[in-house]
């Protein structure tokens, strides 16, 4: 299993002194983050794409450029692009730009866009979401595959045999498509033969178990080598030397974040017996001891039987200390212990 970080590169106050870091700062603690997450070996990086105040990052091509040059062996990807709002060609072209500087560890993980702040600023029509993400995500799988492309599409305009470069240091971007428990986003996924990223970041992972078996069971019958099947799981947690601190630590910036996304979207706001709950053994978030988010890790692999998984560390912004402190448990005790156990479960 490839065990990596994914990111929002969140900037909100600090819940103690309320003080908020300049976006500079945020974005080279953000550098150091992904150079110890690759010094310690963790699979991948993902930065996801917002146009707000309170996440930092509008263009993961950009950032993740920065990080190809100053890291070795980690694959770099969005988390997601939000490609429905995005031009399929530009996407690609960016991406190619970081798989080079990379050495070939680029990827896109395309999404339809939880948050819809970037369809007015780009001129998009939100009674277009659906259809947007399907044009469009078609015309980047085109582009993927050929250096030329004639395209006629309804909502992007024609192409004419051109050609679109750079074409990347690998034979083909890999392409995840992100979903959020949606039917028809698990079989488009599954229908296209792509590998599959599911956000689990409330209620019980069970309950997605049948998104999983869906996209799984279509992936098959629309047959596609279902030893290429790839399929990531995507949670929010925190690690800390042991659990009550780890608890306590991670409390204020995620229910400030998660407070503040529910007042936008008629949720309750988050509490702290909430809180608990949803850290608990069979809730979605994953915070606590090293051996607590292993047991977690290893029972959702059970669940779902999962290639990747992407922990979604800093949801507000915590101090930079904890930040780092909670990668290196990751790197150095969590994945170590996951790998063993799922690799001996592979090998029989």
């Amino acid at each position: 299993m490839e065990i990596g970080i994914s990111t929002f590169v969140e900037n909100t106050p600090d819940p103690a002194t309320g003080k908020l870091l300049s976006p500079q700062q945020r974005m080279m603690n953000l550098m150091e983050e992904i150079e110890l997450a690759d010094q310690l070996g963790l699979d991948v990086f993902a930065i996801g794409e917002h146009h707000r105040p309170d996440f930092v990052v509008s263009s993961p091509a950009i950032v993740l450029a920065a990080a190809a040059v100053k890291t070795k062996n980690i694959r770099l990807s969005s988390a997601v692009t939000v490609l429905s709002s995005d031009d399929p060609v530009r996407v690609f072209q960016d991406f190619a730009h970081v798989d080079l500087l990379s050495g070939g560890r680029a990827e896109i993980m395309a999404g339809r866009g939880s948050f819809i702040e970037s369809f007015p600023l780009f001129g998009n029509d939100m009674k277009d979401y659906n259809a947007l993400f399907s044009e469009k995500l078609e015309l980047l799988i085109q582009l993927n595959k050929s250096e030329k492309i004639t395209w006629r599409g309804k909502l992007r305009p024609s192409i004419d045999n051109r050609g679109v470069y750079p074409r990347p240091f690998q034979e083909e971007l890999p392409i995840w498509v992100a979903v959020g428990g949606t039917p028809e986003s698990v079989v488009r996924a599954a229908n296209y033969g792509l590998p599959m990223a599911l956000a689990i970041i409330g209620g019980g992972p069970e309950r997605f178990v049948p998104f999983t078996e869906l996209y799984k069971k279509t992936y098959r019958e629309a047959g596609h080598d279902a030893v290429k099947l790839q399929l990531a799981i995507n949670s929010h947690g925190y690690l800390a030397d042991d659990s009550q601190r780890a608890a306590d630590e991670f409390y204020g910036p995620y229910a400030h974040v998660m407070s503040q996304i529910g007042r936008e979207r008629g949720w309750p706001a988050m509490n702290r017996e909430h809180y608990e709950m949803m850290r608990g053994p069979g809730g979605s978030l994953l915070v606590g001891s090293p051996q607590e988010v292993v047991d977690k890790i290893l029972w959702e692999h059970e669940l779902f039987g999962n290639t990747r998984f992407l922990l979604h560390i800093s949801v507000g912004t915590l101090p930079h200390v904890q930040v780092m402190r909670s990668i290196e448990l990751l790197g150095n005790v969590v994945a170590p212990a996951v790998r063993k156990v799922v690799d001996k479960t592979v090998l029989g």
